[in-house]
């Protein structure tokens, strides 16, 4: 048989606070609120002091270097093409507008067309 006697230990504990908890809160339930009340106060604190200065994750790390590398790569594309239009507006911000006239896409040249022999029988020697 499994050793129990953890769970029964845990068991006991929350029904001793639970009594503890009903005692307190039919001596005095105002008090009892204000108490729970600062608990959770400090708690969430507690909780967002941490969530700030704590480390980032390696997800949120990673989503800020696919930002970051997309910021370049839409500024590269905007200097090499020839695209948009740069404006300054009255209070001295750059607002891009697009040009109105669509050009072609052209096809990657990278990319080539292989032509396969599928209509072409083998010739299978018998030994």
């Amino acid at each position: 048989m499994k050793n129990r006697t953890p769970v029964i230990i845990v068991g006991v504990l929350i029904v001793l606070a639970l009594l503890g908890l009903f005692g307190s809160f039919t001596a005095n339930p105002a008090g009892f609120i204000q108490r729970i009340a600062v608990i959770a106060l400090i708690g969430l604190a507690i909780y967002f002091l941490v969530r700030k200065f704590s480390n980032s994750s390696p997800q949120k790390r990673e989503q800020r270097a696919f930002l970051k590398a997309a910021k370049k790569s839409k500024k590269r594309l905007q200097q090499k093409s020839g695209d948009t239009n740069v404006k300054t507006s009255s209070l001295g911000t750059l607002t891009t507008l697009k040009k109105s006239s669509k050009t072609k896409k052209k096809s990657p040249a990278h990319l080539t067309v292989i032509d396969g022999k599928k209509g072409k029988k083998k010739n299978r020697a018998s030994f």
